[in-house]
């Protein structure tokens, strides 16, 4: 049988709590996970970019028979 979240006297327990910090700190990080560092999701999109570029150029290049 699981033990209850609170005492008799209203108070929660440790365990409860520890959960409840433990849930909170996870989100936290899986948030920031996922919100990332804008200047390096731009810096990813402008390699990406780049890339793009340079492989249309490529492309063009062989069509023309360069």
């Amino acid at each position: 049988m699981t033990e209850p979240d609170y005492t008799e006297d209203g108070v929660p327990t440790f365990d409860f709590v520890r959960d409840k910090i433990e849930g909170r700190h996870l989100t936290t990080e899986a948030t920031a996970e996922l919100v990332g560092d804008p200047q390096n999701t731009q810096d990813q999109f402008d390699q990406r970019e780049e890339a793009g570029r340079d492989r249309l150029e490529e492309i063009r290049r062989s069509l023309r028979g360069e």
